[in-house]
C-alpha cells in the first residue's frame, strides 16, 4: 500500500502550486493569464474553483480539517492519468461543496481514457464504523493511504455536498489489496448531501460506503470493472435509485465482480466487531450486458450484513451470466438473517438463482421495476 509522504519543501511547494492567494484559486480577480491551475498537495484555507478556468489534479490533493473546497456548476477538473497516488480526498472536519445542476454538472475527468488510471474522490468522515471499541467509537486508516484516518462518533457530522457530478476513468490499483474506486465513502455521516451522481468507465468498484451513516440518491454506475455498489465496514443508511450497468462491450473483469457486494465487517475479518452494516436500498437496476463476462453475483449480501432491498430488477442481457443472481453465503459469514430482498429476475436461466443457508427472506417476483431511468437524463446517456 502506498502512502504518501512530502518533505516540507515539497508541501510548500505544492501549496503554493494549488492553494495560495497568488494563484487566485478564488476566482476573485486575474490569475496572471493562466488557463490551467494544478491541484495537488494540502488545502488548508477555504478555496473555490470556478467554472471560467482549467484545473489539472496531478497528484495527491487533500482538503485539510477546517478547509472547505467549493466547486462550481460547470467546472472541469482533469486528472493527471498513470499514478496511484494522483486523488482528492476530503480529510474528516474538512467540506466538500461540488453542487452542480443538471445543465451544468460538475466532472472529474482524466488526461487519458485508457488506462483508467487515477485515484479518484474519496471522503473521510467522522461518522461510526465496525470496530471492537466498546463504546462504538472506532476509526481507521484510509485504504490508500493508512496515515490518514476516518471514522468517529458524530453520525450526522456533514462533509459537504456532491450533486450533479460525474466521475469518470478511475480506478488506479496499488497492490491486490488496495485499490481506488471511482467515489469513496469512509465513515461518512448522514449530513452529507450525495445526489445525482453518475460513475463511469472505472478499474474497481464503482461506488463503496466504507461504515458511515451517510444516504444516497440517483447513482448511476456505468462500467465498473468490479462491484458496482459495495458496502461494507458498518455502513448504515439508505441509498435509493441505483442504476448500474456493464455494456456489451465493456468485458474487462475483476475475478469476482458483482452488482452488489455488502460486508457487515470489513472482509470478514471481525465477526464480533460492534456496529455492523444495516442498510437499506430502495429501486435498484442491476444489468450485466457484458457477452463475455460473468458476473460472481447479482447481489451478495454475507459476513454478518443485514440488508432491506426494495423493488430490485436485476437483468443479464444477452449471452451475459452469473453464477447467482442472490448469494447470502460466504466462508466467512452468511448474511444476518434479518435480510430482507425483494427481487426481480430477466435474463439466461441460472441453476443456483438463490442462494439462502439462512432465515433471510428472498421475494422473487415479475412486479418489481427497478431504478427510474428518467433521474439520469441529465447525463445524455442512452438507456
Amino acid at each position: 500500500m502506498k502512502k504518501l509522504l512530502l518533505s516540507t519543501m515539497a508541501i510548500a511547494a505544492l501549496t503554493f502550486n494549488s492553494c495560495s492567494t497568488d494563484d487566485n484559486v478564488s476566482g476573485g480577480g486575474d490569475n496572471g493569464g493562466e488557463s490551467n491551475l494544478t491541484l495537488s498537495g494540502n488545502l488548508t484555507e477555504n478555496r473555490t474553483l470556478t467554472a471560467d478556468k482549467a484545473y489539472v489534479l496531478d497528484g495527491t490533493f487533500l482538503v485539510k480539517s477546517g478547509s472547505t473546497l467549493t466547486i462550481e456548476a460547470g467546472t472541469t477538473i482533469t486528472a493527471t492519468a498513470g499514478g496511484t497516488d494522483v486523488y482528492l480526498l476530503v480529510e474528516r472536519g474538512g467540506k466538500i461543496i461540488a453542487n452542480g445542476t443538471a445543465a451544468a454538472p460538475i466532472r472529474f475527468t482524466s488526461s487519458a481514457k485508457v488506462p483508467a488510471a487515477w485515484g479518484g474522490v474519496i471522503l473521510n468522515g467522522n461518522a461510526f464504523i465496525s470496530g471492537q471499541n466498546p463504546q462504538g467509537q472506532n476509526e481507521a486508516g484510509t485504504e490508500v493511504n493508512t496515515g490518514v484516518r476516518f471514522g468517529g462518533d458524530n453520525d450526522t457530522e456533514s462533509s459537504g455536498v456532491l450533486n450533479y457530478v460525474i466521475i469518470e476513468y478511475t480506478g488506479a490499483r496499488i497492490d491486490g489489496d488496495a485499490e481506488h474506486n471511482g467515489l469513496t465513502l469512509n465513515g461518512v455521516g448522514s449530513g452529507t448531501t450525495l445526489s445525482n451522481i453518475w460513475i463511469a468507465n472505472g478499474d474497481d468498484d464503482g461506488i463503496e460506503f466504507f461504515g458511515g451513516s451517510v444516504n444516497a440518491s440517483n447513482i448511476f454506475v456505468l462500467n465498473a470493472k468490479d462491484d458496482m455498489f459495495d458496502v461494507t465496514q458498518g455502513y448504515r443508511g439508505t441509498l435509493t435509485n441505483l442504476y448500474g450497468i456493464r455494456e456489451s462491450g465493456f468485458n474487462s473483469v475483476t475475478s469476482d465482480p458483482r452488482g452488489v457486494e455488502a460486508d457487515g465487517n470489513l472482509d470478514g475479518e471481525s465477526p464480533s466487531d460492534n456496529t455492523q452494516s444495516v442498510f437499506t436500498m430502495n429501486n435498484v437496476t442491476l444489468i450485466n450486458g457484458g457477452s463475455e463476462t460473468k458476473f460472481s453475483d447479482m447481489i451478495k449480501i454475507r459476513r454478518g450484513g443485514t440488508a432491506t432491498i426494495n423493488n430490485a430488477l436485476s437483468i443479464l442481457k444477452g449471452t451475459a451470466t452469473a453464477e447467482d443472481f442472490i448469494d447470502l453465503s460466504d466462508g466467512k459469514g452468511n448474511a444476518n438473517d434479518a435480510t430482507v430482498v425483494n427481487v426481480t429476475f430477466q435474463g439466461v436461466p441460472i441453476m443456483n438463482a438463490v442462494k439462502n443457508p439462512t432465515t433471510s427472506t428472498v421475494n422473487v417476483s415479475i412486479t418489481n421495476t427497478g431504478a427510474n431511468a428518467s433521474a439520469f437524463d441529465w447525463t445524455g446517456y442512452g438507456f
